[in-house]
């Protein structure tokens, strides 16, 4: 376990996640599963750290990385309205847009109090199943198996922020149903996902090495994920998860990324 003052440093010294080509336009169908698919991770990603900040671990890097969430999101989500290939995604979308509204609100609108946790998490719940129900109907249009994986893969991403949003929620003795029965959930799902895309014909060596750095990385979280948040150790244990979070993170953006250019 790392002790509280070596956990903190780790988490100063850990870099503020940026992801390439954001803000650019959307290219093809392969870019935007990339794109409909992280936005299941922003959302999630915002949530953890709305949850960071309640809990006072890392808050200015906790802080930096709500507003960077929400403005990666906020033009994503434009982005993909804009590209919308038929009525009903596009349709998807704007009902999005009004779900995104109330979820900012949330996140900002007051400082983080453990009796609104219930009510964020059932609208990040809200805008998951829009983001799942976009990222699937573009990966339909692709046609090939790529898409499916470039899905599965930014589907890890926001796997690896809802962990850590529930397990920091629990920490912080947010009053939350269902939280550990949809964290195991949620750490089975990544461990199965890694499976099959390590096993994907379509993984080339480059891919299957950022997938082993992955399967690394997961070794240690899972473990800091085993670590029951009691009252006195949940400050360093949410400062480990939270590090964790960030890490794995970088590396399936890396492999998602892959993903997209090999179906480019």
């Amino acid at each position: 376990m790392i002790q509280r003052r070596s956990a903190m440093a780790w988490l100063g010294a850990l870099p503020l996640l940026t992801t390439s080509n954001n803000f650019a336009q959307i290219v093809n169908l392969s870019d935007a599963v990339n794109k409909a698919g992280r936005q299941r991770m922003l959302a999630q990603r915002a949530g953890k750290a709305y949850f960071a900040i309640g809990m006072g671990i890392a808050v200015p890097k906790a802080q930096e990385i709500l507003t960077q969430s929400m403005t990666q999101f906020d033009r994503q989500l434009i982005e993909l309205k804009a590209f919308s290939p038929t009525p009903e995604i596009k349709a998807t979308y704007s009902e999005m847009e009004s779900v995104w509204s109330d979820y900012k609100t949330a996140l900002i609108g007051q400082a983080p109090k453990r009796e609104s946790a219930q009510a964020l998490i059932d609208l990040d719940g809200k805008l998951l199943a829009l983001a799942n129900k976009g990222a699937s109907a573009l990966e339909q249009l692709v046609g090939k198996p790529i898409g499916k994986l470039v899905n599965i893969s930014g589907r890890q991403r926001g796997l690896s922020q809802r962990v850590a949003k529930l397990y920091l929620a629990m920490a912080w003795k947010a009053p939350v149903s269902g939280a550990q029965a949809e964290l195991n959930a949620a750490r089975a799902d990544f461990s199965a996902a890694l499976d099959l895309l390590s096993k994907a014909p379509e993984s080339t060596a480059q891919i299957k090495e950022e997938l082993d750095q992955a399967r690394n990385q997961w070794v240690f979280y899972d473990s800091a994920l085993n670590l029951k948040a009691g009252e006195n150790a949940a400050p360093e244990r949410g400062a480990n998860v939270f590090a964790s979070s960030e890490n794995i993170l970088s590396v399936m953006e890396k492999v998602t990324s892959l993903y997209v250019r090999a179906g480019a």
